[in-house]
């Protein structure tokens, strides 16, 4: 059986920057977590720097 090629075709009544606002917004909150994620772990090791630079001060 030979396989189909699939295509698809979306009618957009949008403006192109409506458009890209939406899609901005949708791959936002898809990627929330990993940025928080990302943003945690760089405050982490922004203390811990903090930290090491405290120590040596003295």
């Amino acid at each position: 059986m030979k396989k189909r090629k699939l295509n698809y075709r979306f009618h957009n009544p949008n403006t192109a920057e409506v458009t890209a606002d939406i899609l901005l917004k949708v791959m936002i909150e898809a990627n929330a977590d990993k940025v928080e994620k990302a943003i945690r772990e760089a405050a982490g090791q922004l203390s811990d720097e903090e930290e090491c630079d405290v120590g040596h001060s003295a």
